[in-house]
């Protein structure tokens, strides 16, 4: 009996000791900052070790060398291409992303007869598995059997038994990798902003009806403004995953023609895995962490004050 009351006075101190805010917060975030640490924050120390030494396959510790492979890396014209070609290759397709989610949400904004079909097959790209989906626009884009030169020959816009080798010209290969991350990013964009039209009070659309606006003013006054701190979200996240992306350069072009579609983190790996230099692909991926830093601190601060705002 007298052990069964101390147990139960034990349990009792126990559930007091977790009601304290003091406790109880720091102990719900201990699996979050776990997680951090060792699938994030192990990672990036070790990376920022191997930049200093000259660390390979084959000896994965190195010896201490500096910023020599921060010079290598400035003065290699192949990792200034693709980090030009990573801002490019950001900047264009967040833009595109942005507007055609928002056309796309403002047409699934109302229920209509085969609106969840619509959605199926607009989620489709981002819930298959990004190289199995990106492996089928290689075939799409082939150089020989590419069944989009063949429906261009079909409307009379190829001569026949030409092609235009989509993946072997430095521009169409470039337009050809940002056109598939688009459709590939395009559904997480789409949905995220369909969350934010939901949330907009019916009440203020139809208050500006009344008050003669159009479908363009309506959007621009009232739905715009409410939208912008889950369209900052959306950008966020898109921009982190595509500047962190290579999925699609590595299946569809291999950094190639010419590495003239080579992006940082696509360099990093070939540099670091495939060619055995870990030093060198580590400081080339560190590259991104500064830019993601202070991209991450800018949108934060704009949804803040869009935040505020509303």
């Amino acid at each position: 009996m007298a052990v069964a009351e101390g147990i139960g006075a034990a349990l009792s101190r126990g559930r007091t000791w977790l009601e304290r805010d003091r406790v109880l917060a720091p102990t719900l975030l201990v699996p979050a900052v776990a997680y951090i640490v060792l699938l994030v924050g192990f990672p990036f120390l070790f990376a920022l070790y191997l930049s200093w030494t000259d660390a390979t396959t084959g000896n994965p510790f190195g010896r201490f060398i500096g910023l020599a492979n921060f010079a290598l890396v400035f003065q290699d014209p192949v990792a200034s291409r693709a980090l030009r070609n990573t801002f490019v290759f950001t900047l264009t397709a967040q833009v595109l992303v942005m507007v055609l989610s928002n056309v796309l949400a403002l047409a699934l904004r109302r229920p209509f007869r085969g609106r969840g079909a619509v959605m199926f097959l607009l989620l489709l790209p981002w819930v298959a598995p990004v190289s199995l989906s990106t492996i089928g626009w290689l075939w799409i884009l082939h150089a020989r059997f590419s069944v989009l030169d063949w429906a261009l020959r079909g409307l009379g816009l190829l001569p026949p038994g030409a092609n235009m080798f989509w993946l072997g010209r430095p521009d169409l290969a470039f337009g050809a990798v940002v056109a598939v991350h688009v459709w590939r990013m395009l559904p997480f964009a789409t949905v995220v902003l369909l969350a934010g039209h939901s949330a907009i009070p019916q009440d203020f659309l139809d208050q500006a009806e009344v008050d003669g606006a159009n479908l363009w003013q309506k959007y621009r006054h009232v739905m715009l403004p409410l939208l912008a701190p889950v369209a900052v979200v959306a950008l966020l996240f898109g921009t982190i995953f595509t500047f962190t992306d290579m999925t699609v350069v590595y299946v569809l072009t291999r950094g190639g023609p010419f590495d003239t579609t080579q992006v940082l983190a696509s360099l990093a790996f070939f540099k670091g895995i495939v060619g055995g230099n870990l030093s060198v692909g580590a400081t080339i991926s560190l590259l991104l962490f500064p830019v993601l830093l202070v991209a991450a601190v800018f949108v934060l601060r704009a949804a803040r004050r869009a935040e505020v705002a509303w």
